[in-house]
């Protein structure tokens, strides 16, 4: 199954799921939530934070925390 941090620069994802053990609450009250439209905006070095559109903001979110989110990419 696909997750946030499978998604290359630029690529929309629907959230299909999630681990809450994994995911922030603050990340879920942002939106991050089952049916919600996920975008990769840009990736960083050295396996750095991932940046990504939720519901029109713009969040940081760790490389192991995008892990947790699944995803379906949008075509």
């Amino acid at each position: 199954m696909l997750t946030v941090a499978d998604l290359k620069k630029g690529e929309k994802a629907t959230i299909l799921d999630f681990s809450l053990d994994s995911i922030p609450l603050k990340l879920i009250e942002m939106g991050c939530l089952p049916g919600n439209e996920i975008a990769l905006v840009q990736t960083t070095l050295f396996n750095g934070p991932l940046f990504v559109t939720i519901n029109d903001s713009s969040i940081a979110i760790r490389k192991d925390t995008a892990a947790a989110i699944f995803i379906e990419k949008v075509v």
